[in-house]
């Protein structure tokens, strides 16, 4: 679950004052209600070998994402709980956004945007549309984001494994406003819950 959260969770943009001053496309980014785009993740790891996984994204202020990955796994956050569901396994998990913060911090990105320069420092990236964030704790990858006309289009990064992730935005644009169901979860009949620890639910 944590590895899909970071990933998931390193999708998401936000204002950043740090060391170094990020590049006009992320500034236009983080002040846009939402986005929509599909995605191509690409990952390359010394035990998996190399992965590719496509799908689309939802995502829009107050820490609300949908991910549809095209093999059925679902990730749905609606501000407070984030809900992973496995269509071939049949099973969910949830999670609280603020507690899962603790465990994967790259979630701040999300839930708090003004809180990110806590976690992570601005640097130049290789071009002047590129720009890295380093972390500031111990245990945090670096991300490299990489975007163009107020949008991202590439992110990268070294997930807990080892394996490296880049995920690339597909035709990213603000859409009209989201349904009001595109952030809640309904579990299809014969879902198996997956109890997470700590949880009362």
């Amino acid at each position: 679950m944590r590895q899909t959260v970071v990933l998931a969770t390193a999708l998401l943009g936000a204002q950043v004052l740090a060391a170094a001053e990020p590049p006009a496309w992320w500034k236009a980014f983080t002040a846009a209600p939402r986005m929509a785009a599909g995605f191509i993740q690409e990952s390359d790891s010394a035990v998996f070998g190399k992965l590719k996984r496509t799908g689309i994204l939802r995502l829009a202020k107050g820490g609300r994402l949908r991910v549809e990955y095209q093999k059925g796994l679902l990730l749905v956050a609606d501000g407070r709980k984030l809900v992973q569901y496995d269509a071939e396994a049949r099973t969910a998990q949830k999670v609280d956004l603020r507690s899962a913060s603790k465990d994967a911090p790259l979630l701040w990105v999300l839930l708090d945007p003004a809180a990110l320069d806590k976690v992570f420092a601005v640097k130049p990236g290789a071009g002047p549309d590129a720009f890295t964030l380093e972390p500031r704790k111990a245990g945090l990858p670096k991300v490299s984001l990489e975007g163009k006309g107020g949008m991202p289009l590439r992110i990268s990064w070294v997930d807990p494994t080892g394996a490296r992730q880049v995920l690339e935005f597909l035709s990213p644009h603000v859409p009209a406003p989201f349904a009001a169901d595109t952030f809640a979860f309904k579990a299809p009949a014969g879902t198996r819950w997956i109890a997470t620890p700590g949880s009362r639910e």
